[in-house]
């Protein structure tokens, strides 16, 4: 999802609703003390428009994966179109240059959702955020419009800040109205509270090789990178800092690796995926400027090369 766009049109407009995470925010119930309550829902990446379109019309994807092209309308009439490739429970978003607006269009520009399995648990995760000192998170509600002009409520979001360089990360948690609209095409709940993943993505992956997204390495600036610490913290991943300045994150099935690099070397570098069953041997699909290593066994490797860079400003 494209929210850090929409957040700023949301916040010119004065339509950023305070308090949208219900309940309100207390201390974090002693229960939750050590629970993870974060999990890596997807991330977006903007690659150049060879690699885009090469994605775009790759049939080896719409194989490999629950694949789909698909425009969006969110919260202020903004409206994004990405590519999805879509799991059981995690999926990754691409667009090429130029497809968001301002610099979230360029070349490198990158974003990540992290979200709840429990309704109520990003209230907690609010309240550890502030006891780490983040004073004032931002709170956003996202809306969803089917194309009939009636929009649903779609998650809640929370953000440490509202700026940063290139990439920017948000804790989110589905809004039951979502689930409740049969326009969603989700699951019934698997027990009371459910507001998970796999609840909200279809089973359609089951017809495909790719089962889930295990592992993310994205290239950020330092500043982005300190403002997404505390939401991984907070969320329960186990935090490791690296000698070059980078951080792992570690939590559910996913791992999250982040490379602190000037602003002309940000984006997203690789993508590590599971399979629905192990492959024999190993397939290199060249897309763009990209290559898709699929197998052998039941992983896949998708590595994204250097390209040309957007100018520092």
């Amino acid at each position: 999802m494209v929210l850090r766009r929409a957040l700023q049109v949301i916040m010119v407009v004065t339509l950023a609703l305070a308090g949208a995470v219900q309940g309100g925010v207390g201390s974090a119930r002693a229960t939750d003390a050590g629970r993870q309550l974060l999990f890596y829902n997807h991330a977006y990446g903007v690659l150049d428009r060879e690699t885009a379109d090469a994605i775009e019309h790759s049939a080896y994807l719409r194989d490999f994966a629950n694949f789909q092209v698909r425009t969006t309308t969110g919260s202020g009439g903004q409206t994004w179109t990405g590519r999805y490739l879509m799991g059981r429970e995690t999926y990754l978003e691409l667009f090429g240059v130029g497809d968001l607006p301002g610099k979230d269009g360029t070349l490198g520009a990158s974003g990540m959702g992290v979200s709840t399995e429990r309704k109520g648990d990003l209230v907690t995760v609010l309240a550890r955020l502030r006891e780490q000192g983040v004073g004032d998170p931002i709170e956003f509600r996202q809306t969803r419009d089917f194309g009939d002009g009636v929009p649903v409520p779609w998650f809640d979001a929370v953000f440490t800040t509202d700026q940063y360089d290139r990439f920017g990360a948000w804790g989110m948690e589905y809004r039951p109205e979502y689930f409740a609209d049969p326009r969603g095409n989700t699951e019934p709940a698997a027990h009371p509270g459910d507001v998970g993943r796999e609840r909200y993505l279809s089973d359609a992956y089951r017809d495909h090789l790719m089962r889930d997204v295990t592992g993310i390495r994205l290239a950020v600036t330092a500043r982005d990178l300190t403002n997404t610490v505390p939401l991984l913290k907070a969320g329960g991943f186990a935090v490791r800092s690296l000698p070059d300045g980078g951080v792992v994150a570690k939590g559910g099935t996913t791992t999250l690796r982040f490379d602190a690099v000037p602003l002309d070397q940000v984006g997203l570098r690789q993508v590590r995926m599971s399979l629905n069953r192990p492959v024999a041997y190993r397939h290199d699909e060249r897309i763009g400027h990209s290559t898709l290593a699929v197998g052998p066994g039941p992983r896949a490797v998708w590595t994204f090369d250097d390209q040309d860079r957007p100018a520092s400003r």
